[in-house]
């Protein structure tokens, strides 16, 4: 009888260990929430051995940690909302504090300048005290129309105006021009051009701040090298 029965105790135990098992598997699975862990302490205390149940220091020292995990889910959420916030209001301000910016001239990033009849500026960033700096402007064929001679340039934005005419002193038609810039000893320098802001806007969290500038188009706040 002793026998029958400590069999069947054993076959209990065997049977809701895989059974807690089963249930601490599911839990681990993905990230562990307060449901789960209840889950799994009412599994474990399901699944126990009658001739040796849980003691009561364990229980409650579970207990505390269901307590624990739960004051830290609640603290992780609010603090995701905070930070939520935090941006929204952050990016709002930024959006609002460009505003200043609509009519006024700035240099941004550009490989290309747009001539409509009238003169176009723009710069040149020079990263080292330069003897001789050139800007060559190109049609759309990429035929050279125009080389700019801006002579020593100290280190900085080095500015160029062109007035719409070829090497020939022909004017040339209206349209988009690509521009590229080098020191004396032909390394490629940047080029920027001069555009009225127009707008500003948010472009997402790819892209932040934008302004709108004339003859470019949409470019990051972070991307303007000068405001004039």
């Amino acid at each position: 009888m002793t026998t029958s029965v400590n069999n069947n105790v054993a076959n209990t135990a065997t049977g809701t260990t895989a059974s807690t098992a089963s249930a601490a598997s599911s839990a681990l699975g993905n990230t562990m929430d307060q449901a789960d862990f209840l889950k799994l302490l009412t599994t474990q205390l399901q699944a126990q051995d009658p001739t040796n149940p849980m003691d009561n220091s364990q229980f409650v020292s579970q207990l505390a940690q269901f307590s624990q995990l739960a004051s830290m889910q609640d603290l992780n959420t609010s603090v995701n909302n905070l930070s939520t916030q935090i941006t929204s209001a952050l990016q709002s301000s930024q959006v609002l504090g460009s505003v200043g910016l609509v009519g006024r001239h700035v240099l941004v990033p550009s490989a290309s300048l747009s001539y409509a009849g009238s003169a176009v500026s723009g710069a040149v960033g020079v990263t080292n005290t330069a003897a001789d700096v050139q800007l060559v402007v190109k049609d759309g064929s990429g035929k050279v129309v125009r080389t700019l001679d801006l002579g020593a340039q100290q280190s900085g934005l080095a500015s160029f105006s062109w007035d719409g005419t070829d090497d020939s002193g022909n004017p040339v038609p209206a349209g988009d021009y690509s521009i590229t810039a080098a020191d004396q000893g032909g390394a490629a320098l940047s080029t920027y051009a001069d555009g009225t802001v127009s707008g500003v806007g948010y472009g997402g969290s790819d892209v932040g701040t934008y302004v709108q500038v004339s003859g470019v188009g949409g470019v990051p706040l972070s991307a303007i090298a000068q405001i004039n």
